[in-house]
């Protein structure tokens, strides 16, 4: 069983920055892509951005050169990253980290999600 454990949301002020992290463990494999999926109050949830074990990784236009995605590939857990800069109100949304086997959907058989963490960008 996979556990996903997020941290890191806030309320920060815009033009500010914040960083998530969320540590995969159980049984997961470290060639699984890692992602971030945002949904704010009356919207569809939308992927933010996501990476693979080899480090490739996309972004929503939306967050291109504000967002960056990491990750860390330890033996028994995988850690990913959302370093977000440059904050803006429209970026206010609960988000979520999530974990797919390569080419499945976000809400396959074999993904898993997080809590989802609350990140408000408010003055």
């Amino acid at each position: 069983q996979v556990q996903l454990v997020e941290s890191g949301g806030g309320l920060v002020q815009p033009g500010g920055s914040l960083r998530l992290s969320c540590v995969a463990s159980g049984r997961i494999f470290n060639l699984y892509v890692m992602g971030w999926y945002r949904q704010a109050p009356g919207k569809q949830r939308e992927l933010v951005a996501r990476i693979t074990y080899g480090g490739s990784t996309n972004y929503a236009d939306s967050v291109k050169g504000r967002f960056t995605i990491s990750r860390d590939n330890a033996k028994n857990t995988v850690t990913v990253y959302l370093h977000m800069n440059s904050l803006k109100p429209e970026d206010t949304a609960v988000y979520s980290c999530n974990v797919s086997p390569p080419g499945a959907p976000p809400d396959s058989n074999g993904s898993c999600w997080g809590q989802g963490t609350q990140v408000t960008v408010s003055s």
